[in-house]
């Protein structure tokens, strides 16, 4: 039986729409292209950054009620190459990382090192302070490596590297008292609740500046822990955003800008072999 030209028509129709439907079908589960932060960053004009509030040089409250310090300038630098506006977005040591995976923040600033666990779950720029951790107390306390730590308090804040460097390395009889925050372990430590602190050396060294010269807490080195540097954190494969980070950090340390920086918080000049690190 031969068909009709009405039934060869709708055929036809009928082809015709399952190979559009096909085609939206295919559409419709292409997987959507990913979209780097730093058109994010671009579209609404804003750098969205973690800082330290209460961790001086690096980022505290100061004189005029608001945040300064080394990384704040580091942020502002960041934004202002960028041409995006600055927001400051104050965190704790233990929830920085959080913020940045959970896109609260669209970068970490904030005394943040890395290590073999960080890197697991965040990316790295290149090093833009220097940064080591160390254990401080009284002069009358012999300490001289972990070791001594037996039958020692050691105060740290949450999640820092010094509380986990430590954790990794005192003895078992040692304990590892952790505060939420900064000024937690800081004021923990001049009233005396715990008689070390594993700390930054430029926030002991700040803090010795503050106490009373006669002070019998006074803080001074016993021991570095680990040599390290600050970093900037971005969430994994954000490559765009890294390149960017990390382009205008190297001109930042060709032309200067970021020892100048440095200097001007730290009183120390952005070491040589840092200076010339750009991955």
């Amino acid at each position: 039986m031969k068909p009709s030209k009405l039934s060869l028509r709708s055929s036809a129709v009928a082809l015709s729409l399952c190979s559009a439907l096909g085609t939206l079908g295919a559409l419709s589960y292409a997987p959507a292209a990913h979209a780097d932060t730093i058109d994010d960053i671009e579209k609404r004009g804003v750098l969205r950054v973690a800082v330290p509030q209460d961790f001086a040089p690096f980022g505290s409250v100061g004189p005029s009620m608001q945040v300064e310090g080394l990384d704040i300038d580091v942020a502002a630098l960041l934004a202002k190459k960028m041409g995006a506006k600055l927001e400051l977005v104050p965190v704790t040591s233990a929830n920085r990382i959080p913020y940045l995976q959970t896109k609260k923040v669209d970068l970490v600033i904030s005394t943040l090192g890395k290590d073999a666990e960080r890197d697991k779950v965040i990316d790295f720029s290149q090093p833009y302070s220097p940064y080591n951790n160390s254990v401080f107390g009284p002069a009358s306390l012999k300490v001289n490596g972990p070791a001594d730590l037996a039958g020692k308090t050691v105060g740290v804040a949450r999640g820092t590297f010094q509380d986990l460097l430590l954790t990794k390395s005192v003895p078992p009889t040692a304990v590892v008292k952790r505060y939420d925050d900064n000024n937690g372990m800081i004021a923990a430590y001049v009233s005396g609740q715990v008689p070390l602190i594993g700390t930054g050396d430029f926030v002991a060294t700040k803090l010795a500046t503050l106490m009373p010269a006669d002070a019998p807490n006074k803080p001074v080195l016993k021991y570095v822990i680990h040599e390290s540097s600050c970093r900037v954190g971005l969430n994994k494969s954000e490559p765009k955003l890294m390149t960017r980070v990390n382009g205008i950090l190297t001109d930042a340390k060709k032309n200067g800008e970021l020892n100048a920086i440095v200097q001007k918080w730290l009183h120390v000049p952005l070491p040589q072999q840092m200076a010339q690190t750009f991955d």
